[in-house]
């Protein structure tokens, strides 16, 4: 049985889903694909502060690249939008595998047959105006809309059409769904070619293994679907059986792991320091990135402890509303509360905290303040301001860096170096 020190699997995961790739070259359409495509699944979510998360997470593994081209993959048909462990977009390799789930959940049948009318006005209206946005239904003055989010009651019927799979996103623009019937998004699709019940739940063990490089069995069953925990011990027993999944010993784990027999070569090379992986790199992570997605894991495999602040009430937060976790030569060892300012062109640290027991370095405050500027400049905020820090020196170290390469632009470009830097305040 294969054995594993603690840095080693932490190398691996972060290689298995794609947080180890060289940033030596500029991003294709093609790789944003690709990556997708390793991880499995990109996660959604409402929440802009300095970027989507979807957008954000691809950013963290390729750097810069046009935010135009996740939206042009998912329009040409690449990729697809449905519930995983959340609301994802995923490769369309894979919707004969969420297929079953949209024909058979019998809540979606149920709610449909208790609203006929709604749904058949639906169905009328994006026959004839397809595709279409919730947006596209105006509220009655004073109506209230359903759930959680307020949502307008033929928001709430495109949701329960697109889940039963009888619609199905044909684009985005912004943040909004277009929806349109699924034979036009999915034109000669056969339901003949969805998967079996039978060969689900093994699918997703198989698919999660191998995202995660090496994984106890309830990050397994968390990476898809939350509530299959007694489906996955079964599948994952039979795919140990077969030889297709491997136990394995974590130093430091009080459960087994395991690990997919396709991720051998690439596990091989890591223990050998061989292989094209970059571990040295550092940057930021959407707290949606299925690196932390599963907080335990997160907790387990790099001591770092995260919670997601945004529904915490503002004199509750500890961190800040929507910290970013920073990784730093394969450790989690911060996290930075930051806001992008897209009309000021100001990128805004407005909280930077580090782990307990983190040395500040000249090379570690040099890697942030790359990081940031990069991040920034991909946001074209190129303005890069630190407000606090915890350690409090830290912001001062970070400002007199910035302080000091805007007067090396402003010399090469031939400006005034007439300024002021000040803590948590750039050159203006």
């Amino acid at each position: 049985m294969l054995e594993l020190d603690q840095i080693s699997a932490r190398k691996i995961m972060l290689a298995a889903l794609g947080l180890a790739q060289p940033a030596n070259k500029k991003a294709t359409k093609k790789d944003v694909l690709e990556t997708i495509r390793q991880m499995h699944l990109l996660q959604l979510d409402t929440i802009s502060v300095v970027e989507r998360s979807h957008y954000f997470v691809l950013w963290s593994r390729l750097g810069g690249y046009p935010l135009a081209w996740v939206d042009e993959l998912l329009e040409e048909g690449r990729l697809f939008e449905y519930w995983s462990h959340a609301a994802c977009m995923l490769p369309v390799e894979d919707y004969p595998l969420y297929r079953h789930r949209m024909r058979t959940r019998e809540y979606y049948a149920r709610w449909m047959a208790e609203h006929q009318d709604e749904v058949a006005k639906i169905m009328a209206f994006v026959r004839e105006n397809g595709p279409v946005r919730s947006a596209d239904f105006e509220r009655p003055e004073g109506r209230k809309g359903a759930g959680w989010w307020d949502w307008k009651p033929e928001k709430v019927t495109l949701e329960i059409l697109l889940g039963a799979g009888i619609l199905a996103v044909a684009k985005r623009q912004g943040f909004q769904r277009f929806y349109d019937l699924q034979e036009r998004v999915f034109p000669g699709w056969d339901d003949a070619n969805m998967f079996a019940e039978t060969e689900i739940e093994p699918a997703f063990t198989r698919k999660a293994t191998l995202a995660l490089g090496v994984a106890q069995l309830p990050w397994i069953a968390n990476y898809f679907y939350r509530w299959q925990k007694k489906n996955t011990v079964a599948s994952l027993k039979a795919l140990l059986e077969s030889g297709e999944i491997e136990e394995v010993r974590v130093e430091g784990w009080k459960q087994p792991g395991y690990l997919h027999r396709d991720n051998l070569p690439l596990i091989e090379a890591i223990l050998a320091g061989e292989g094209n992986f970059d571990f040295e790199r550092t940057t930021l992570l959407s707290p949606f990135d299925p690196l932390i997605s599963d907080r335990e894991r997160a907790l387990t495999t790099f001591g770092f402890d995260y919670k997601i602040e945004c529904y915490t009430p503002e004199a509750k937060r500890r961190y800040g509303y929507f910290t970013l976790p920073i990784l730093h030569k394969s450790q989690l060892v911060g996290r930075v509360d930051a806001k992008a300012f897209r009309k000021e062109k100001i990128f805004e640290v407005k909280k930077l905290h580090l782990e307990p027991g983190v040395a500040i370095t000249d090379e570690l405050a040099s890697a942030l303040i790359g990081t940031f500027q990069r991040c920034a400049d991909w946001h074209k905020t190129p303005q890069v301001v630190v407000r606090w820090s915890d350690p409090p020196e830290l912001a001062g170290l970070l400002t007199g860096i910035l302080a000091g390469q805007w007067i090396q632009r402003s010399k090469f470009q031939g400006w005034s170096e007439n300024g002021k830097a000040d803590l948590g305040q750039q050159w203006d």
